[in-house]
């Protein structure tokens, strides 16, 4: 598995904010990590993207600015269309939806650009959003989405035709959309890469797989190994995993851990909460105020999407999930095509965090970064290494 940061943590959105980015935040994670070459995965919103498709110029300014930091890009984050670090984003985040042309624009320039950032040898991947928030939804939206990734496949598969590249998009299940879990995602996609499917509403599995987020997994209190063989045994593929942790409430009937977790709620981004009820049942909620509010009865633990730094343990009564992903690193390496899923850590929140763990400056943040990405190659990807010596 090749390793990377999502740069999605970082809010400039145009191509001098971008470059600021990789040498002032990525180049020093890099140094600070311990390794002679980082991957990073790139957040493109649609402006960028665009302009960088049109401007081999802006491509070529790109690409000697990661050469010379020894930065390499393998996948990208095409789920922000725009405006991710705006003062309110919430439910933004889904627009465009898959229904609109738009967002089938915006992935194929990335598509595009990626593929003549890739480094030789290596197949790219990028994410995008699980179709929209679930409403409204409509079964006319429906069929969009579908004719939209039916266009994207075929885009793909000229892409790699001309280039001699392959890039692959992955839909990402979060909760509260469209496509709520990965039995969602595999419901939706599976049966739209028949083989018998006339080709304007055919998928093409080579070229459209799953991005496994696992704090989302985490927050649906999914089973990680058999999440990841409903996908392989349907004939799809985990072609990105998004390393990512959620928060972990044992007990949300206690006032001392509400008012923890109360710090967490802030107004920019949608922090999904769910709890398991005693009889395995799981509650929603789709904000975190709306669970502390009454949403949720609070009688089984909770489970809240705020993407917590990855070696960073919450101080008690909370705690995390990150025991979640070695277990599903491990299963998607043992799935078909595993070794060749990308690793991305995705820890976008760290702006957002209470204020004793809010990192202060840039020198903190850099540090943080690096701090996650030692604990992933500790804790997933030699883990990985493990595993598959001993099957050997």
């Amino acid at each position: 598995m090749l390793l990377s940061y999502c740069t999605n943590v970082h809010p400039a959105e145009d191509l001098d904010g971008v470059i600021d980015q990789l040498v002032r935040y990525a180049s020093p994670v890099r140094a600070a990590s311990g390794r002679d070459e980082l991957g990073v995965g790139l957040w493109l919103p649609a402006g960028l993207a665009h302009r960088l498709d049109r401007s081999p110029a802006d491509r070529e300014r790109l690409r000697a600015v990661l050469a010379e930091h020894r930065l390499v890009v393998h996948t990208l984050n095409a789920f922000p269309y725009g405006g991710f670090h705006d003062d309110v984003v919430k439910l933004a985040v889904y627009s465009p939806t898959w229904a609109e042309r738009a967002r089938l624009d915006h992935v194929l320039a990335c598509a595009r650009v990626l593929a003549d950032l890739l480094p030789d040898g290596v197949d790219g991947s990028i994410s995008t959003l699980p179709l929209a928030w679930r409403a409204p939804w409509t079964p006319a939206d429906d069929d969009e989405a579908t004719r939209a990734f039916a266009s994207l496949s075929a885009e793909l598969r000229t892409l790699a035709a001309r280039t001699g590249r392959v890039v692959r998009v992955a839909i990402e299940p979060e909760p509260g959309c469209v496509l709520d879990t990965v039995d969602d995602v595999v419901a939706w996609l599976a049966p739209r890469t028949a083989p018998d499917r006339p080709d304007d509403v055919r998928i093409d599995p080579e070229h459209v797989g799953v991005c496994l987020d696992i704090c989302h997994l985490a927050v649906s209190f999914a089973d990680p190994a058999g999440a990841v063989a409903r996908i392989t045994e349907a004939g799809l593929r985990v072609v990105k995993v998004q390393a990512s942790a959620a928060l972990h409430v044992a007990d949300p009937s206690d006032p001392t851990a509400r008012a923890a977790v109360g710090r967490f709620a802030e107004q920019r981004y949608l922090h999904q909460t769910r709890e398991l009820t005693p009889g395995g049942a799981v509650l929603a909620a789709d904000d975190l105020p709306l669970a502390l509010d009454g949403t949720l009865p609070g009688r089984g633990p909770w489970r809240v999407h705020f993407h917590v730094p990855l070696h960073h343990e919450p101080a008690a009564p909370l705690g995390s999930t990150t025991h979640v992903l070695p277990q599903a690193v491990a299963a998607v390496a043992a799935a078909p095509h595993g070794d060749e899923a990308h690793l991305d850590v995705e820890t976008y929140t760290w702006s957002v965090l209470p204020p004793d763990v809010l990192p202060d400056g840039t020198d903190e943040l850099v540090a943080g970064i690096a701090a996650e990405l030692r604990w992933a190659a500790e804790h997933l990807l030699d883990a990985v290494t493990t595993t598959e010596r001993s099957a050997a």
